[in-house]
């Protein structure tokens, strides 16, 4: 299937890439100011990136890949470099990506060695008759495909292992609090992950063409092969030139369980809403099961979104004009 260019001949499009870096409790009490400025670096580098691929004449496919891939190499958010821990202290990355002109997609799931999982989603798109690949096979695909292979040490962080080692701890508080009374948990019900820092970018080319991307390390101390919703097309991430292109972070069950990707784009395309309100309510029925999070939602008239119902959320954008701009609180 081929969906039509937006883009009539002889006419270019405006070009516009936005980007999210985390949803969660995200505040200025919670993040001091050079870690605020670090963060707003990486943001405006990867939106950069991206932008140089549009203003170039590149592809919106390119462009997220660009965009992505800075962030996968900083150690400040959780995906690549920066990546949370497993409880069996491993690091499992998934990545999505999702070309809008074609509805061709790739994800990967559970990867342990591929240095930017946004690649290897990549090629599953583009070189393979699969949409996901997971665990062992898809580390053995992008080494056969030439991606980038590292020790899985390269992803290892001190502040992601404390982070492992503080919740483990948490977890073993509450399981003895559990066993040992009957009242209820100290803070029981209270979020404990306070920050989703899963990465996602969308794009529009000069041709009109949308795409959209997302790339994660999961949940800190996560069990038994656990995915999110970040490589699940049609949850995390969804890309479709005739509505919108999309990326989420959040509560990965509760974008799963709701279909929050394509329930966004399915009411720009079928009821005709305008994206914020598409994306409102596509949150909304996020937070009715008890979840929390944010979407990034452009169209192809270069219209976007930015929408979460955290504290804050890692964000920019960057157009025609060639200015980044970047947020992180409400």
């Amino acid at each position: 299937m081929t969906v039509q260019t937006n883009t009539p001949s002889g006419e270019t499009s405006p070009i516009r890439l936005v980007i999210h870096g985390g949803a969660g409790t995200i505040t200025r009490a919670r993040l001091k100011a050079e870690r605020e400025q670090a963060y707003t670096q990486v943001l405006e580098q990867s939106l950069t990136a991206g932008y140089s691929v549009l203003a170039a004449g590149g592809s919106s496919i390119d462009a997220v890949i660009a965009a992505l891939v800075v962030m996968e190499d900083s150690p400040l958010f959780n995906a690549g470099k920066g990546a949370v821990f497993s409880n069996a202290g491993r690091i499992e990355l998934d990545a999505s990506i999702m070309d809008g002109s074609t509805l061709m997609a790739g994800s990967v799931a559970g990867v342990t060695a591929v240095r930017n999982p946004i690649r290897a989603a990549h090629a599953v798109m583009t070189q393979s008759p699969h949409v996901m690949l997971i665990g062992h096979g898809a580390d053995a695909f992008a080494a056969e495909k030439g991606l980038e292979i590292v020790d899985p040490s390269y992803f290892h962080t001190e502040f992601r292992w404390n982070q492992l080692q503080k919740a483990i701890a948490q977890e073993r508080l509450l399981q003895d609090h559990d066993a040992l009374s009957d009242t209820p948990r100290p803070g029981a019900d209270e979020k404990t992950d306070k920050k989703r820092g899963t990465v996602g970018a969308v794009a529009l080319d000069r041709r009109g063409n949308l795409a959209a991307g997302t790339s994660t390390g999961g949940l800190t101390n996560k069990r038994f092969g656990r995915v999110g919703d970040s490589p699940i097309i049609g949850a995390g991430t969804y890309a479709d030139n005739r509505s919108v292109a999309l990326s989420a972070t959040g509560s990965g069950e509760m974008f799963i369980r709701t279909c929050a990707a394509f329930n966004t784009a399915a009411q720009v395309r079928l009821l005709h809403l305008p994206i914020i309100e598409a994306a409102d309510n596509a949150l909304a029925e996020v937070a009715a099961i008890g979840g929390d999070g944010g979407l990034i939602v452009l169209d192809p008239k270069g219209n976007y979104a930015m929408r979460f119902n955290t504290r804050g959320m890692f964000r920019g954008t960057i157009g025609d004009d060639g200015v980044a701009r970047v947020g992180i609180f409400s």
